[in-house]
């Protein structure tokens, strides 16, 4: 009888330590400046479809990490000009972001950010546009699948049987830091009642998301 119980004692604590070092692992891999992140703070600062473009990203990151636990990471190793050709595109799209981000701050109210509501409402124009960038910021990304398809994936599989303990804990992290990040944001809204508070975060934005471009097709 006590045997079994150390057994099973056993078996817990290394399912629970491998969700902990997922949890652990996967939050310092997700919480960093990036373009997903900073497209998340400005949703959750404007208003504009938070949840769901929460609900894109955390989805998202369960597939990629997921894909990786499963094997998917070896693939994507196997084949470096996919990832050359994902960095160049990433590269370019985030650069497109960037002008018209620089754009808003040149011209508030302007552009397809912002709706006819009321300068520096920041809203997007419809839910499939927001849905639309959260999934190009995530998917065209290629450091998104160096995180979670070959980092988290690689690291999932040497936990052995508890490769998806450690997975479930990855999860969980991306789960928590995004909607820290957007309801969090949203709570800075007072904040941006004015087009000039737009402006400084559009340009924080453009300066963003043009070095990451940069960087991207510099190292492809």
């Amino acid at each position: 009888m006590r045997s079994t119980f150390l057994a099973w004692t056993h078996v817990i604590s290394t399912y629970l330590l491998a969700a902990v070092a997922g949890l652990v692992t996967g939050a310092g891999l997700i919480i960093a400046i990036g373009p997903q992140n900073i497209y998340v703070i400005r949703q959750g600062v404007s208003g504009a479809y938070v949840l769901p473009v929460i609900a894109v990203c955390v989805v998202s990151d369960i597939v990629l990490i997921s894909a990786g636990t499963a094997g998917l990471g070896a693939l994507v190793s196997a084949h470096p000009s996919a990832v050359a050709i994902a960095e160049v595109v990433g590269g370019g799209y985030l650069l497109v972001l960037a002008a018209l981000a620089a754009r808003r701050a040149l011209r508030p109210g302007s552009g397809p950010a912002h709706s006819g509501s009321g300068s520096g409402s920041g809203r997007t124009v419809g839910l499939w546009a927001a849905l639309g960038t959260a999934l190009a910021l995530t998917w065209l990304n290629p450091h998104t699948y160096l995180d979670t398809v070959l980092t988290l994936g690689s690291i999932a599989n040497s936990h052995g049987g508890a490769k998806w303990s450690f997975t479930i804990g990855a999860c969980t992290a991306s789960l928590i830091w995004f909607l820290m990040l957007g309801l969090g944001a949203r709570r800075m809204a007072p904040v941006f009642a004015s087009a000039r508070a737009w402006r400084v975060l559009d340009t924080a934005i453009a300066a963003v998301m043009a070095a990451l471009g940069v960087m991207l097709i510099a190292g492809a």
